[in-house]
């Protein structure tokens, strides 16, 4: 065998007895769960008879208040629709709180976070009694670095980017419990 013959990479084939490879294993359990989730009674929440169709065009949200609350409703019925038959009404209180998280040497604050919480209740509008609820929480951040404008600009948008958090997290756990609802 010659020099050349001896630094040649040489390519084995595994043998009968050798592991798959874990990118075979991942392909061919990634197109078996579509039949397994239809086998245990897996429907798309936005599917014919998902949960999602069942409360689309059904929950009044509670009037907003303030510019948040307007934010929180816009929200809810751009996932939910606006109500046509109302069967749920859907009733929350919105909490924030703003919390300086970066400072400059001089101690100015150059960073908030906008921490969020949201209280929730959906009531069968014909007898009145709560069918779901919760609490969903989440935060979002803003710069006060430039001029005052541009941080009332970024507070304003970070609280409307909030909201719309918690809309979305509201809304997930609607459909989450639309197959309980009477």
């Amino acid at each position: 065998m010659s020099s050349s013959d001896q630094s040649r990479p040489t390519l084995s084939l595994p043998h009968a007895g050798a592991r798959r490879p874990a990118a075979l294993v991942s392909r061919r359990a990634l197109l078996l769960a579509p039949l397994a989730l239809a086998a245990c009674g897996f429907t798309p929440a936005y599917g014919p008879s998902g949960g999602a169709t069942r409360l689309t065009g059904t929950v009044r949200v509670q009037d907003p208040t303030d510019k948040n609350g307007f934010d929180l409703v816009e929200r809810l019925e751009e996932r939910l629709g606006r109500p046509e038959a109302a069967r749920y009404d859907l009733a929350y209180k919105i909490i924030t709180e703003t919390v300086g998280v970066g400072f400059t040497a001089d101690n100015k604050i150059t960073r908030y976070n906008l921490k969020g919480v949201v209280d929730f209740t959906l009531s069968e509008r014909a007898s009145g009694a709560r069918v779901a609820g919760g609490r969903v929480q989440s935060f979002t951040a803003y710069s006060a670095t430039g001029s005052t404008v541009a941080q009332l600009a970024a507070e304003e948008d970070a609280a409307y980017r909030l909201m719309r958090i918690l809309a979305d997290q509201i809304t997930a756990r609607l459909i989450g419990a639309a197959d309980s609802l009477p």
